[in-house]
């Protein structure tokens, strides 16, 4: 699931107990909480999701102008950023 709401990421940190707009929870359940989508791939509207597409922009698909996608995890483990993987690369 991705966060649609919450508190804008900062890189002075914030509360452990805030979600974060953009943050990718596992949940166990067959609905998406409030609050949240499942990252299926889906199309958001930009106009509706400012604050989510300011941080995810593109890099899932979409056309920046209308439109933005959510990451597709269906079938993925989401194993956290790091230097030696580009976002949005997929690895064979």
């Amino acid at each position: 699931m991705v966060a649609l709401q919450g508190t804008f990421p900062s890189p002075n940190g914030g509360g452990v107990d805030n979600t974060f707009i953009g943050e990718v929870k596992l949940f166990a359940g067959n609905f998406a909480p409030t609050g949240f989508a499942f990252a299926r791939g889906q199309l958001l509207p930009l106009i509706q999701n400012t604050a989510l597409f300011s941080i995810l922009g593109t890099t899932y698909g979409g056309d920046g102008r209308t439109t933005f996608a959510l990451p597709d995890l269906r079938g993925r483990t989401p194993v956290g950023a790091g230097g030696s993987v580009n976002l949005g690369q997929r690895l064979p």
